[in-house]
Formats: C-alpha cells, sequence, structure tokens
C-alpha cells in the first residue's frame, strides 16, 4: 500500500492545518509520485476552502494503519 500524505490548510486560517492521507492499492511509490499532483488537484477541487501545503508518498504496512 502507498498513501499520498499531505497537509491541508484552511484558505481563511493558513495556520489551522491538518494531515491528510489518500491510499492506494497495487501502486508503486514512482507511480504515486507521478499521479500525486492530478490526485491532488481532484482533493482540491472537491474542498475549495482548503489549501495543500505540502505532500509526499510513502509505503505503509497493514499495521501502521489505524483500524
Amino acid at each position: 500500500m502507498i498513501e499520498l500524505l499531505f497537509v491541508a490548510c484552511l484558505s481563511t486560517a493558513p495556520d489551522e492545518c491538518r494531515e491528510r492521507s489518500l491510499v492506494f492499492t497495487d501502486v508503486s511509490p514512482m507511480q504515486c509520485l507521478m499521479s500525486a499532483q492530478p490526485e491532488l488537484a481532484k482533493w482540491t477541487a472537491s474542498h475549495p476552502n482548503q489549501e495543500i501545503k505540502s505532500w509526499r508518498c510513502r509505503t505503509v504496512s497493514f499495521a501502521e494503519r489505524d483500524t
């Protein structure tokens, strides 16, 4: 599993930020890096009051995920 981990902040209050993630299966870390910007653009379009400050891709194991 690959996680696209990003920090999103309120447009009107840039100091109010939350860490968010999108999890993908059957995707390599390189594929995550290549598809991250389009995925984040889609997320931003559906969350117009949010701005993405940073992002990264990482490998995630089932043990690390919250149930």
